[in-house]
């Protein structure tokens, strides 16, 4: 699993050109291939990482997200349940049946490139490509 960047120039705000393209495809794919499993007869099939599991994930992103830009104000108070995720992964990782390690590394990654407002929005649109990508790939 490749690390994601988001930004091209971090000081000048430029984002990776192919960020919610060829990298969140890139991603997607070593995602879904992490949480597959081969049968005896030889077929693959997804064992963890499952969509309904990565949604919550992603929804919870989306829903903080939206929370900073209703109320800006509110970033000090959003940016902990920001980091938070990485608690939340880690559990779904240790239930041992949910979300793979590399899902937790992909989360991480993300995680520690936010530290203002506009780095959430680029997570939250990496997040979206990422589980369009996703459902070619499950």
């Amino acid at each position: 699993m490749n690390k994601i960047a988001f930004y091209k120039d971090k000081t000048k705000g430029i984002i990776d050109p192919k960020l919610f393209s060829d990298i969140a495809e890139q991603a997607a794919s070593d995602i879904a291939k992490s949480g597959q499993t081969t049968t005896r007869d030889g077929r693959t099939r997804l064992d963890h990482n499952k969509r309904t599991q990565i949604r919550k994930f992603y929804d919870e992103v989306v829903r903080l997200n939206g929370n900073v830009k209703s109320n800006p104000d509110d970033w000090e108070t959003v940016l902990p349940f920001i980091n938070m995720l990485i608690a939340k992964a880690a559990y779904a990782n240790g239930r041992n049946t949910l979300v793979t390690d590399d899902f937790v590394a992909l989360l991480k990654d993300c995680v520690s490139q936010v530290q203002k407002p506009a780095d959430l929005d680029v997570f939250a649109n990496f997040f979206e490509s990422f589980m369009g990508f996703y459902r070619k790939y499950e």
